[in-house]
């Protein structure tokens, strides 16, 4: 089986969980940043799984126009899709936002990875919204090993 991994990324959240999950799924397996890599041939891969941190609701706009792009071609393969989220809840109502239904029902999977906060990465607006909603200025990690670990798993039964 082979897996091609497209993520967008803000702050490195993303990249560090697709990379953690890229050694977890069995095959080859490629990951793309799709913000400075070229996207290979998606008709090639078996697997497509998509990955993108949240930020104010919105997923990255590189990924979202990716998946539009590609919607008939997407239906084809066994997709993936996952979030970089600090906000845990209705994990299910912001992966639809954020992929769309259509696109989010096709999945065989669909998980949050958790989240980030590195306020060394933020910008002034950022670390400001940051402060006054998550009441810290502190940088917090909560990436769970756990879901990509379940993610993994699900994409390596056949």
């Amino acid at each position: 089986m082979k897996t091609l991994i497209i993520y967008g990324t803000k702050h490195g959240t993303t990249e560090k969980c697709s990379k953690f999950l890229k050694d977890k799924i069995t095959g080859e397996v490629v990951a793309i940043n799709i913000k400075n890599e070229k996207i290979p041939e998606i008709a090639h891969f078996d697997n497509i799984i998509i990955g993108s941190s949240i930020y104010m609701g919105q997923i990255q706009k590189e990924i979202k126009n990716f998946y539009i792009k590609n919607f008939n071609k997407l239906k084809e393969k066994r997709i993936g899709l996952f979030i970089c989220a600090m906000n845990e809840k209705d994990i299910e109502l912001q992966l639809n936002n954020a992929f769309g239904s259509e696109l989010a029902n096709r999945a065989i999977v669909k998980k949050c990875f958790g989240g980030a906060f590195s306020f060394k990465n933020m910008k002034f607006f950022e670390k400001f919204i940051v402060k006054k909603i998550a009441k810290t200025d502190k940088d917090i990690e909560n990436i769970s090993e756990e879901s990509i670990n379940e993610f993994a798993k699900i994409i390596n039964n056949k």
